[in-house]
């Protein structure tokens, strides 16, 4: 059921919105739980300040992006990198 509450909010449960398309759209402070964004394609996105708990991340592929004080596990994704470059021999 959707609800659509005053200044534009919108509270979906239940909803199958496969298919859907947002575009130019305020989401800032916006929960999701219990999602499935399978094969979503998220492109031109601002993630900054974000949480990503308890995900599925399996063939997640991150391209173009910027990583300046992303972690993962309390670890920044630049010197993880990094260190793998350095391994690497790149």
């Amino acid at each position: 059921m959707t609800t659509r509450f005053e200044g534009g909010a919108i509270k979906a449960d239940g909803e199958n919105l496969t298919g859907s398309e947002f575009r130019d759209v305020n989401l800032a402070g916006t929960r999701f739980d219990d999602v499935n964004l399978r094969d979503a394609v998220l492109t031109n996105v601002a993630l900054t300040g974000a949480t990503i708990r308890n995900a599925c991340l399996a063939g997640v592929s991150i391209e173009d992006a910027g990583l300046e004080g992303m972690r993962i596990d309390g670890i920044l994704v630049t010197e993880l990198l990094r260190v793998y470059r350095a391994h690497a021999g790149e």
